[in-house]
C-alpha cells in the first residue's frame, strides 16, 4: 500500500474535505493547494512520473500530513522549558509507514487501545493487546512489531466503518 493509497482511505474514512486536507498538510508544515490535493489523491492504475494527473505522496509528505492531522484534531501542543517549537521528523529511511499511521491516527483521535482493537474486530480482523501494543512500539524495541499492509488496511477498513458507518 502506498502512501497516496493510505490519504486516500484515510480521507474517506474520516470524510475530510479537500480544502481540509491542504490546511492540514499546511499545519504539518508542507504547503499544499486544493489542486494538489485532487493530484494526490486522484487514483491511477499506471503510475506515470511524467502525467500530471497524479501527484506522488512521500513519506515526509505523509507524516508532515500525519502531524498535521494530530494538530487538526486536538490542537497546537505548547513546548515544554528546553524543547524548540519544531518537531523532529517521525519518518527514517528504514521507518515503516504503517506503524507510524497507527500512532499517530490514535494520538489524534485519542483513541484508547480497546477503541482501537474494536476497529479491527469491525474490520473482521482478530487482534490481541499484546500484538497492537507490538505495533505501537519504537522501532527498535525488543518486543516491536513491523505493521504489514493487512493490519493498515483493515484499521483504515475499521475506521469508515466506526465513523461513515
Amino acid at each position: 500500500m502506498d502512501n497516496n493509497d493510505i490519504l486516500i482511505r484515510l480521507r474517506y474514512a474520516l470524510e475530510i474535505k479537500n480544502k481540509e486536507m491542504a490546511e492540514i498538510f499546511k499545519l504539518g508544515g508542507v504547503d499544499v493547494t486544493v489542486a494538489d490535493v485532487i493530484k494526490i489523491l486522484t487514483k491511477s492504475d499506471d503510475y506515470d512520473a511524467e502525467s500530471d494527473e497524479q501527484k506522488k505522496c512521500n513519506n515526509s509528505m505523509l507524516d508532515s500530513f500525519l502531524n498535521g492531522f494530530i494538530i487538526y484534531k486536538r490542537g497546537k501542543q505548547k513546548p515544554k522549558p528546553g524543547e524548540s517549537d519544531t518537531p523532529d521528523p517521525s519518518i527514517k529511511k528504514s521507518a515503516n509507514v504503517n506503524n507510524l499511521l497507527l500512532k499517530k491516527v490514535k494520538i489524534a483521535l485519542a483513541l484508547t487501545t480497546e477503541d482501537m482493537l474494536e476497529i479491527f474486530k469491525n474490520a473482521g480482523i482478530t487482534v490481541t493487546k499484546g500484538e497492537l501494543g507490538a505495533l505501537l512500539r519504537k522501532e527498535g524495541h525488543k518486543n516491536y512489531k513491523e505493521c504489514g499492509d493487512k493490519y493498515a488496511r483493515n484499521f483504515l477498513k475499521g475506521l469508515a466503518i466506526k465513523y461513515r458507518g
